[in-house]
């Protein structure tokens, strides 16, 4: 299905990440060309086997490139690319599925160590030369994760690891999964999607590391939120969809729930309108979660192996979606 690699040419599409620097550094003797924006994709993508791309990506690519074979994307997430598109042109569609497990359910816990130490509100007071008394309120003092329980949605790559962390601290875990039966990873206990409402009213923090699908797109809404108890906080290192957005300004502007971390929002970047920027009780990082040095060679390690298969013939992908 590939050229052998004396023949073969990849592309690298990505705004900001530096793949074709990391992928000169192995000196395979592929040729390969980069772009950084949509116009130098077009330019360049009739001349290429291989693709590379997460946000770039555009479904009518493959009717202006009958060249292109394969596409790994950059990106654990892959609801961008159409999967007919792909099938109706002989494609092949691979995701990066796992290549930023560590970096995620590490930022998590990042965030929500941030939340209990008051480390945005620390930063805040440095930056004002203000430094913080004691304090006897004991809703405005830090506390620990320890004894406390993590509801993690999602047992994937990353969020089984979010649950072995979060057991690390301490923690009680309560997993909740689309099947039960792939398992608790690390988890005290799995629960199904159905089932999430009920498991609510345990959590100190609900951590969402689940895939964006037609059944996890809105399933933090009005009611789920509901179910919180008012000193719980929401982290979500997810999609900005999985959460009904306008349901969780709302819960957190009335005080019904304590606070959130979000790597993600619904639309991105964050509008500048959005309240969620001034919000007192929220820590807003830019979906920097999955961001690492490691994070190119790891996606190239799977592109490397992709392209071996597909060189042999081979039918199953690292990853495959299509």
């Amino acid at each position: 299905m590939l050229p052998p690699n004396d023949q073969l040419t990849l592309c690298f599409a990505h705004v900001a990440y530096r793949f074709g620097d990391r992928f000169a550094a192995r000196n395979t003797g592929i040729r390969f060309v980069e772009v950084r924006d949509r116009a130098a994709l077009d330019a360049a993508i009739g001349g290429c086997d291989v693709l590379v791309c997460s946000g770039l990506w555009r479904n009518d690519l493959p009717a202006v490139s009958p060249r292109l074979k394969f596409v790994q994307s950059a990106s654990a997430g892959t609801d961008q690319y159409d999967r007919e598109v792909f099938r109706a042109h002989g494609m092949r569609l691979a995701s990066g599925q796992g290549v930023n497990a560590n970096a995620v359910s590490e930022h998590a816990i990042a965030l929500m160590l941030a939340l209990l130490r008051r480390i945005p509100e620390a930063r805040d007071n440095q930056a004002k030369r203000v430094w913080r008394g004691m304090m006897g309120d004991f809703a405005k003092r830090e506390d620990e994760a320890g004894g406390k329980t993590a509801v993690v949605v999602g047992l994937g790559r990353i969020g089984g690891r979010i649950a072995r962390l979060c057991k690390a601290l301490g923690m009680k875990v309560v997993g909740v999964r689309q099947n039960v039966a792939g398992g608790a990873e690390g988890a005290d206990e799995v629960h199904s999607f159905r089932d999430l409402n009920a498991v609510l009213p345990r959590a100190d923090f609900l951590i969402l590391a689940c895939p964006l699908t037609d059944d996890t797109r809105g399933l933090v809404n009005a009611a789920a939120l509901a179910a919180l108890k008012p000193t719980a906080q929401v982290i979500n290192v997810a999609r900005g969809r999985v959460v009904d957005e306008p349901a969780i300004i709302a819960a957190l502007q009335e005080g019904r729930i304590a606070g959130a971390a979000l790597d993600v929002t619904a639309d991105e970047p964050l509008p500048a309108e959005s309240p969620l920027w001034a919000m007192p009780n929220v820590l807003v990082t830019p979906h920097t979660g999955g961001e690492t040095h490691m994070y190119e060679d790891n996606v190239l390690d799977f592109m490397m192996e992709n392209i071996a298969r597909l060189q042999r013939g081979e039918a199953a992908l690292v990853n495959q979606i299509v």
